[in-house]
């Protein structure tokens, strides 16, 4: 029996639960959880974790990651046609490479009152005076990944400090 398509809505969460689950791998690693998919419909073609503790590439970040791997994997820059998934709301080297990319759509979990540029502070992917504009989702499976930083700062905080 052929399997039904997946509904717009489904995908999205099973894309945004993949995110999440690099999010927590992320944070096992030390990192800030925060993870990103990149897909075209249904097809994953990134899924990246920030990696700036361990790289020390301060533009480490999930969704660059994810964003370079992506265009690799079609051969090309354009995305085109493409969500980005982030389980953060984009900072502004984010949200910038996300417009660079020319992705479609973005969906975020939780909100950035610090950084977020993709509608907290700034719109990037909003902003009719760019040559593009990003459809954007925000809130989708908030609570989870709200709780894994919340968990994951409360965590470090408690952690006594190294010595230098």
């Amino acid at each position: 029996m052929p399997q039904r398509p997946h509904t717009a809505e489904e995908t999205d969460l099973a894309m945004m639960r993949r995110a999440l689950l690099a999010a927590e791998e992320a944070a096992g690693r030390g990192e800030v959880p925060v993870g990103a998919v990149v897909a075209r419909g249904e097809r994953v073609l990134a899924v990246a974790a920030n990696e700036r503790e361990s790289t020390g590439d301060p533009t480490a970040h999930a969704e660059l990651l994810a964003i370079r791997e992506a265009a690799s994997s079609l051969g090309g820059w354009r995305l085109s046609g493409c969500t980005l998934y982030a389980t953060l709301e984009p900072c502004p080297m984010c949200a910038g490479a996300a417009h660079a990319a020319r992705l479609s759509r973005l969906v975020y979990a939780a909100s950035d009152p610090k950084a977020g540029y993709a509608g907290t502070l700034h719109d990037v992917p909003g902003d009719p005076r760019l040559n593009h504009t990003i459809a954007v989702h925000r809130g989708l499976l908030e609570r989870e990944a709200a709780d894994l930083l919340r968990s994951f700062f409360k965590d470090r905080r408690r952690r006594p400090a190294k010595p230098q």
